[in-house]
Formats: structure tokens, sequence, C-alpha cells
């Protein structure tokens, strides 16, 4: 399977984050699986990418020319898609993997695996999402969206869709045995 990973084009403050990028490269390439991801040599970005390539697996980078252009390309990727824009970038990431995983990461992050969640709420596909939640850095994320739930906006169906693990090898796991939910995504009146 090919697994999208969406993170920071930093680091974070937390040695952990890190550490957790390259379990998670290493995760992947232990499995046989491949890794698509930003493309970037920069960050969380370039440690599960530098992880996955330094075990043995597959590397896909998927990136805007106007940030190769910037120097931030890893040139040791298995493969480097240049594209336009950043739509043309999740498009390609979107379709080319099977599940999707978010590290630590910024609104970069945020807005990829949002979209990538709606697109499975919608269904659009059909395949995995998951929150790799390092150090409780999406503790209050999570809260968050158990209130949406709570004010009537998301369905608990909908809700439970995004895998929360801390560890790395547990969220591929329980991505092997994914089977998404077959709720409508409307919500009526009087209805939760």
């Amino acid at each position: 399977m090919k697994v999208c990973v969406f993170c920071g084009s930093s680091e974070g403050v937390r040695p952990q984050y890190r550490e957790a990028a390259l379990a998670l490269g290493r995760a992947i390439a232990a499995r046989g699986d491949e890794l698509v991801y930003g493309g970037s040599k920069v960050g969380l970005m370039g440690a599960v990418a530098d992880a996955t390539l330094g075990a043995g697996g597959r590397a896909i980078g998927v990136l805007p020319r106007a940030l190769r252009d910037k120097e931030i390309a890893h040139e040791g990727l298995s493969e480097l898609h240049i594209v336009e824009s950043m739509h043309q970038r999740k498009a390609m990431m979107a379709d080319l993997s099977g599940a999707f995983v978010a590290l630590p990461g910024g609104m970069g992050t945020f807005e990829e695996v949002f979209e990538i969640w709606t697109w499975a709420q919608l269904g659009y596909h059909r395949k995995p999402v998951g929150l790799l939640d390092i150090e409780g850095y999406y503790d209050r994320l999570l809260a968050f969206l158990d209130q949406t739930v709570e004010e009537g906006f998301v369905k608990p169906e909908h809700r439970r869709m995004a895998i929360v693990e801390t560890d790395p090898a547990l969220l591929l796991d329980r991505f092997a045995t994914y089977e998404p939910p077959t709720v409508a995504k409307w919500i009526k009146a009087g209805e939760r």
C-alpha cells in the first residue's frame, strides 16, 4: 500500500516529533509499503522520507515547481513528481495513495488532512485517514472535533473515521483492517 504522510516542513520544538517521523518512515518500509509525501528534504517531511529510504523502502514525492525552485526538493527519492500547483499536488497525492497519515504540522498539514477526511466523509474515497498523535499534539483538536459532534455538525461515525494512534506501527496495522462507515453525510433536524 502507498501511505501518504502529511507533516511539517519544520521539525517543531520537541525532538519526539522527529523521532516519530523517523519511526513512521521505518514502519512504512518494514511493511513493504511505500511513502507518498510532499517531496521536500526539510523538516519532518525530510525525516520521514530519509527514514523510509534508509530502511530500504520507496519514497515518492509530489512537489509544486515553485517550491522545487526554492531548492527544498529531496533529490534522493525513488520518484519525484513536479506539478504546477498545490491543487495538483494534493490531487496526485490522493490518487497515488491508499491511506493517509498526519504527523504534527502546521496549516498545510491541517488543510491537507481535513480535505482528505472530508472527501472520505463525502464518499469520494474509502481510504483510511489517521492522526499520529505525538506528545498529545492533537489532543485539543480531537476535543474540538468531539464538540462538533455534540453540537450536531458532524455525525459520530464521521468523527470516528479519523484513526488516532501514538505508535506508527499500530496506526498502520489499523489501516489494514479499516472499514469505512456507510452512513449518509447529511444531518437532518433532530438527528445526530
